[in-house]
């Protein structure tokens, strides 16, 4: 991927969260930033290279750097949690724990599920609404999780969150089956 490309993505990624974060609709920031809702949805849907005064308008709009819109590290759509990074809150000399696994900053509805995958099976999913992260934690197995196109393998023990409003699936490409827990947190109707 090229650096334009990523800087395209990144935008596209960082603009969603921000507006969904602030709760405007299109048109709202449009009217804010001064540009037009078509400019926007071919920004969020990283289908332009908008010019550095757009882009400060609409990072003036939203109330965030310049520096902050861009960057490709805000807002990562992925990060695995090894085993050995969890956080330990809770033991007792008979053996008993609480282990902190992986966390997201989040409000409205949050579900929690339980997966199982048999080898060669595929779970996928249409992105959802923007704001939406997924929580997961793999307990037996190793887990294919494919995000936006991008491949990440999540071994038994370890653990993974992501903002789940582009196309992403649960994928076994093992001989093991894969069991895991995961969480969606769907940011509130607005």
């Amino acid at each position: 991927m090229s650096d334009l490309d990523r800087l395209t993505r990144s935008l596209a990624r960082n603009l969603r969260r921000w507006r969904g974060e602030r709760g405007f609709t299109l048109d709202a920031l449009a009217a804010r930033a001064g540009v037009s809702r078509g400019m926007i949805i071919q920004i969020e849907q990283a289908r332009t290279n908008p010019s550095v005064g757009t882009t400060v308008k609409i990072a003036d709009a939203l109330g965030v750097s310049l520096a902050t819109l861009l960057d490709h590290e805000q807002g990562a759509q992925v990060r695995i949690v090894p085993q050995d990074q969890a956080v330990r809150l809770w033991s007792t000399p008979a053996g008993s724990r609480s282990t902190l696994l992986v966390g997201t900053e989040a409000r409205g509805p949050l579900e929690l599920w339980a997966w199982t995958l048999m080898p060669g099976d595929t779970g996928a999913s249409d992105p959802h609404p923007p704001g939406t992260t997924e929580l997961l934690h793999v307990t037996a197995g190793e887990l294919t999780l494919v995000v936006d196109g991008e491949p990440y393998p999540v071994e038994a023990g370890a653990s993974a969150s992501f903002e789940a409003d582009v196309a992403h699936s649960y994928r076994n490409d093992g001989a093991r089956t894969v069991e895991m827990i995961m969480s969606v947190s769907v940011p509130p109707a607005r």
